[in-house]
């Protein structure tokens, strides 16, 4: 047991980024109430960081949560029937299968509550943000910040759509072949969701363990519909990305740009699994944006065994990318794919065509700095940087910004 403070706290934040989402499925699987099984878990995740420093960390960190969460429920749950004008029997009403819950017995419910959140009865728009929230622990801010939209703003949404799951009796269940499709491309919005807000977001602190729980329910997806070529293709995007997490920062914590990378320190095992399900996903034929975006990545991999990267080629996919699933990201990323092929001045052009639609967005402003810094245009250079660090929020990227910003001038 370890009696000391620091590694209490650490081993209670790592359970919350590892098994938030698990618990919660587990807690709220009976009677759908999302929000109660949330605040039963906040209790217990307050009771750990008094309890664990002075007890110690127990053996099984999960299950002592679930645990004292269980507890909470039943004792709001006795509190609550104490109050009520109907004589309920605490041993015949109670949620009784929750006393035999045993995290470590039991299947991973948490792609059952992905399925749940991307339900018809709940507001499309919603299906995204919900499973970032509930299933893999995004806050209200993060994920408002990712959907543009402003935090009270989604905090109410997220709200209204955890009452509306127990309103409607969703059930806790993976659906049958018949309903399954219909929510498959929400739930891979979903992971995609998860591994694109830590990837761009993560800085030094990077959540090793919910980049690999994106990668995780990636290739749980791509098992249970293997016929789904997104959901390979989702699972290739993940294991290409992920097989260059090693080399993203520098033994200072410092980002590094793909272009600067160590290819060594790329993890060639999760490069030949990406190949894999692409190879898997072009064998069903159905294009589709994950692919592309997968087989971009997979051609930067492949450049780090010729040396020399197929620029005219990557190009290429992103404008077939732009066709199919046209965003303001994938925009910016043609006018710098372009640049290395046609120069800087044709990508300023492009990226200048985008017009109002990238005014507070930053990697479009980051994108313009460099392209101008190649230019020799420094002082406009300069401003871009400027705009682009006001709207950088990882520490990581901030301060390589600010480098790049500091060498200029």
């Amino acid at each position: 047991m370890d009696l000391s403070t620091e590694p209490a706290k650490v081993r209670a934040a790592e359970a919350a980024r590892t098994s938030y989402g698990r618990l919660v499925a587990l807690l709220a699987a009976a009677d759908g109430d999302v929000p109660a099984a949330e605040d039963a878990l906040a209790d217990a995740f307050e009771r750990a960081l008094t309890r664990w420093p002075v007890d110690g960390v127990p053996a099984n960190p999960d299950a002592w949560l679930l645990t004292v969460a269980r507890n909470r429920r039943r004792d709001r749950w006795r509190s609550a029937a104490e109050r009520s004008t109907t004589t309920l029997d605490p041993i015949r009403d109670a949620q009784v299968h929750i006393d035999h819950i045993d995290p470590d017995e039991i299947e991973d419910r948490r792609l059952a509550l992905m399925m749940v959140c991307a339900h018809p009865a709940i507001n499309t728009a919603m299906h995204t943000p919900l499973m970032l929230n509930t299933v893999l622990g995004f806050t209200a801010d993060q994920i408002g910040r990712a959907f543009s939209v402003p935090t009270p703003t989604m905090a109410a949404r997220l709200v209204r759509a955890k009452r509306r799951i127990k309103a409607a009796r969703i059930p806790f269940v993976i659906p049958d072949a018949a309903a399954l499709p219909s929510r498959m491309a929400a739930v891979l919005e979903g992971v995609y969701g998860a591994f694109a807000i830590d990837w761009h977001s993560a800085g030094t602190a990077t959540r090793d363990s919910l980049t690999a729980e994106a990668l995780h329910l990636a290739e749980t997806l791509s098992a249970l519909v293997p016929d789904d070529a997104e959901a390979h293709g989702l699972a290739a995007l993940i294991n290409l990305s992920n097989a260059r997490l090693p080399a993203r920062f520098d033994v200072h914590g410092r980002l590094v740009p793909l272009a600067e990378q160590d290819t060594t320190r790329w993890d060639q095992h999760l490069i030949d699994r990406g190949i894999s399900h692409l190879h898997a996903a072009h064998r069903i034929g159905e294009l589709g944006r994950f692919q592309l975006e997968a087989a971009i990545s997979s051609l930067h991999c492949a450049g780090r065994v010729s040396g020399t990267t197929d620029w005219p080629a990557i190009r290429d996919l992103y404008r077939v990318l732009r066709a199919v699933a046209p965003t303001l990201g994938g925009a910016v990323a043609l006018t710098a794919v372009t640049a290395e092929v046609d120069g800087a001045q044709a990508a300023l052009t492009m990226l200048d065509d985008l017009g109002d639609t990238t005014g507070h967005f930053q990697p479009a402003w980051s994108t313009r700095a460099h392209l101008l810094e190649q230019l020799g245009r420094a002082d406009e250079s300069a401003a871009a940087y400027d705009k682009a660090i006001s709207l950088t929020t990882d520490p990581a990227e901030r301060a390589y910004l600010l480098a790049r910003l500091a060498r200029l001038t």
